[in-house]
């Protein structure tokens, strides 16, 4: 699927799926090997880096990111605003992008993410978007676009109303609480 997608794949600190379920903190970072290698496939300093992450549910990525990501792109494209290189990260908890937005210097970091299954399905995904992010930044600096699948918000859908929410995050240099819609 990811090679399918053009996504290279990197992973946090996890060994494995049991140590990602016990260990949320170090779901949170990413290996040394991933950072290395972001560094050296990613576009530096984009406008916008966009990653996918299988979180708790590697479903949703596999249901949702054929339709979300090139919604994102197309959208991002036609407001003339820059993406890097997506890529996918292994074992990801949502705080992976203090890291991704540390190694690449984006301006704006969105991770597409498995949310937890079993609330409505194991397919619905989340975005979570940041301006200028860093490691530890307070969570109300993030904007977040909940429910993102085929019963909930269309994943094309989905796509535009993020690449819309991205230029207004460049535009009015903010995100989370911050952003003033």
């Amino acid at each position: 699927f990811l090679n399918e997608m053009g996504l290279f794949s990197i992973q946090t600190k996890c060994k494995n799926k049991d140590e990602y379920i016990t260990r949320p903190d170090i779901g949170k970072e990413i290996n040394e090997e991933g950072i290395k290698l972001i560094k050296e496939k990613c576009v530096k300093n984009p406008q916008v880096q966009i990653f996918a992450a299988d979180g708790l549910s590697s479903a949703a990525v596999e249901a949702n990111l054929k339709n979300i990501l090139p919604a994102i792109v197309q959208g991002l494209e036609v407001h003339r605003i820059k993406v890097g290189t997506p890529f996918f990260i292994k074992f990801a908890r949502v705080r992976s992008i203090d890291d991704v937005c540390e190694s690449t210097g984006a301006e704006v970091v969105c991770e597409l993410v498995g949310e937890r299954p079993g609330l409505a399905t194991a397919e619905s995904m989340s975005a979570y978007i940041v301006y200028k992010g860093f490691k530890g930044m307070p969570e109300a600096q993030m904007t977040v676009v909940s429910n993102i699948h085929k019963h909930g918000i269309a994943p094309i859908e989905a796509g535009a109303y993020i690449a819309d929410i991205i230029k207004l995050m460049l535009e009015k240099k903010s995100s989370g609480v911050d952003l003033k819609l």
